[in-house]
């Protein structure tokens, strides 16, 4: 088998870098490191409605024992009315990647 080298030159503009992917996933949740969200930003994060996201994401017991802070999760549910929702913005985003398949399929 023949081998082919070539140097190739690609212009990259100015106001750009080139990194890996990895390097940019890792950036990406970096963004999200030391966040919280409240539910208002989590709305506006999965462009879904509280009512929907409470009823398919935090009050069903597979995933609220994931998810409540008082198990040892991310979420902090409130306790009492006027109380506010608090996500660690980090792990939510990952919860909500990973279970999207779990959250959609009824």
């Amino acid at each position: 088998m023949q081998q082919l080298s070539v140097n190739l030159t690609i212009p990259v503009p100015s106001d750009s870098v080139l990194i890996s992917k990895v390097e940019l996933q890792e950036l990406k949740q970096q963004q999200l490191t030391g966040t919280w969200w409240t539910m208002e930003d989590l709305e506006r994060r999965i462009n879904l409605k509280h009512e929907w996201i409470k009823e398919n994401i935090l009050y069903p017991s597979k995933f609220r024992k994931v998810l409540d802070v008082k198990k040892g999760g991310f979420v902090r549910y409130p306790e009492s009315k006027g109380q506010k929702w608090s996500f660690q913005a980090s792990k939510m985003a990952k919860f909500l990647d990973e279970h999207f398949q779990q959250i959609f399929s009824k």
